[in-house]
């Protein structure tokens, strides 16, 4: 494993635990919420608006870190079968600079390009 591999493998470590405990915040502050709001006698149209957003907002935020956590852990596996920084679709090498900038891409450009244009769904950052 290159030198520069073994940093991107460390990135990709380091990140994975940052959003881990963001993932645990998430959770906590909704625990919170939920418990201010069982205190509290029926509340207004208005606060039960807002907090159904919030929890839209929060669940959303949680889906994509999941993501996020889930692609990382997909090239960190990658690193273990050695096919890390290959394209997932044409087997090519994916661009240095690519995996500068996203660490877990799992398709060169070129792939992740007619990927995108071809998905009826907006894919995820692999």
């Amino acid at each position: 494993m290159t030198e520069r591999f073994k940093q991107l493998r460390a990135q990709l470590e380091s990140e994975h635990k940052r959003l881990a405990e963001e993932l645990v915040n998430l959770q906590t502050t909704a625990s919170t919420s939920e418990e201010r709001r069982e205190g509290s006698p029926f509340g207004k149209r208005e606060e039960e608006a807002t907090e159904t957003m919030e929890l839209e907002k929060r669940l959303t935020l949680e889906n994509r870190v999941r993501q996020e956590m889930s692609d990382i852990e997909h090239a960190l596996e990658k690193f273990e079968k050695g096919t890390y920084g290959m394209c997932e679709n044409c087997g090519q090498p994916i661009d240095p600079e690519r995996l500068e900038v996203l660490p877990q891409a799992a398709y060169c450009l070129k792939c992740k390009a007619l990927l995108t244009k071809n998905a009826k769904v907006a894919p995820s950052s692999r």
